[in-house]
């Protein structure tokens, strides 16, 4: 069953997500799935080719930007806003629990210039706390003149 939880009008946070799930995504409008998550983090999770073949097979685009428990790089920021900013229609973006997509998503928005209040508070009606990257978030937010 799908747990797609709305980050902004255009993109949603997910925990892991399986090939049957496509077909959900496809129903709300999702161009691009971003896969947030290793191969190999867990033995019992779905591979990337596999989700990135069935989207493919809906129609859908697929980006991999992996982030794993080493935390989070400028070039995979970059790599999230570039894929939102390339995509016209809705984003599924996908890890473990969507907690990593989440704050990737947060900070590709306030790279952006986003108010990080509104990034924070986006983040939690969706179920996620950010509060952990909020300083890192301050700092790309205040660099972007947000």
């Amino acid at each position: 069953m799908s747990d797609f939880r709305q980050l902004s009008e255009q993109v949603m946070a997910s925990p892991q997500i399986s090939p049957s799930d496509i077909r959900d995504a496809a129903a709300l409008g999702v161009t691009l799935i971003v896969n947030n998550r290793p191969d190999g983090e867990a033995p019992d999770q779905t591979p990337g080719s596999e989700i990135e073949q069935a989207a493919r097979d809906a129609g859908i685009e697929y980006v991999a930007i992996p982030v794993s428990s080493a935390g989070f790089s400028l070039p995979q920021v970059d790599a999230m806003r570039q894929a939102l900013d390339q995509t016209e229609g809705n984003v599924l973006a996908y890890c473990r629990s969507g907690t990593r997509s989440t704050f990737l998503w947060s900070l590709a928005q306030a790279d952006a210039g986003a108010d990080v209040s509104k990034i924070a508070e986006s983040a939690r009606q969706a179920g996620y706390d950010i509060s952990p990257i909020g300083q890192t978030l301050q700092m790309l937010a205040s660099k972007s003149g947000g």
